[in-house]
């Protein structure tokens, strides 16, 4: 006792605080009655989970939440345990882009513990946009916790020949969130949020969205003040894949997602993409039958 009395004594000297625990570390906004919580890297990371069998964890993109996944979550439940998860500043928690632990290798690290706390062993890995940059963080720092990887529109970077149609998609994703976070300091997050929808899935594209979808949107949309860029993969990251990857984009989506797929399949034999029709970026909700079949058939064989 009188040794952990000089061990604090010794802390509080030099300034340091002692360590804070996973039971202290609480979330100090409400918690949606269908969503758990856990303590991950110092964070009480929020999720939906449901289901039993061959684990799918469903990760969003920018400026959504786990309710993007509203159109999979039960289908994918109904033969899987499904854990959709909030990332990092997300709603419920409500943030404005301040602070320094928001970037897509935290959140890769936050997917990881939250796998590895559950106890979920190999997952099927499902990433969404920025989701999809996220999740192939993961993948290439764990591959021994990836079952399947799939890809819907996801948001990396590669390095890739100086050409016009790389230089094209090299600079849309900095594009489109340089534009949003311009757009959100103008203080109109409504007229923001209308033109990054517009700017991926064509024009008329926010006034199409069901109210639940531009509420989704507009309270994560200060997160987008946070984004500070994606990592780049390389091919000697993608050669390591030794697991079953599949690769979605959206019929009306931007050709960016499919550049670098295309990238990807130089440095591996990937299979094709799946296309999904009547669809742009937002194509688990724009056709939810096509995405929910190509997504459990490919779970399905692995």
């Amino acid at each position: 006792m009188l040794s952990d009395i000089r061990i604090l004594s010794v802390a509080a000297m030099f300034g340091c605080a002692a360590p804070i625990s996973a039971q202290e570390i609480t979330p100090s906004w409400p918690i949606p009655v269908e969503l758990k919580w856990t303590a991950v890297n110092g964070y009480p990371m929020a999720y939906r989970d449901a289901g039993s069998g061959a684990p799918i964890v469903l990760v969003h993109g920018s400026t959504n939440d786990y309710r993007a996944w509203n159109a999979q979550f039960d289908v994918f439940s109904a033969t899987h345990r499904v854990i959709a998860v909030s990332l990092r500043h997300f709603y419920p928690e409500r943030w404005g882009g301040e602070g320094t632990d928001f970037s897509i290798e935290q959140h890769a690290k936050d997917v990881a513990v939250l796998i590895k706390k559950l106890n979920l062993g190999k997952v099927h890995l499902v990433g969404h946009s920025r989701g999809g940059a996220v999740v192939v963080e993961v993948a290439k720092a764990n591959p021994e916790i990836i079952r399947t990887l799939v890809l819907a529109d996801a948001s990396i970077e590669m390095p890739v020949p100086e050409t016009l149609e790389a230089k094209e998609a090299q600079e849309f994703t900095k594009k489109l969130i340089g534009t949003l976070q311009n757009n959100l300091k103008s203080g109109d997050p409504g007229r923001a949020a209308e033109i990054f929808v517009d700017m991926l899935g064509g024009a008329g594209s926010w006034s199409q969205l069901p109210d639940s979808a531009r509420e989704m949107i507009l309270t994560n949309v200060y997160t987008a003040l946070g984004d500070k860029g994606r990592p780049m993969t390389a091919c000697v990251d993608v050669k390591k894949f030794d697991f079953p990857v599949l690769m979605l984009t959206g019929e009306k989506s931007p050709k960016k997602f499919e550049f670098f797929y295309d990238e990807m399949r130089k440095c591996r034999a990937f299979p094709a993409s799946i296309i999904i029709p009547n669809a742009a970026h937002a194509m688990q909700r724009n056709n939810p039958e096509a995405f929910n079949k190509a997504t459990l058939m490919f779970v399905s064989q692995h």
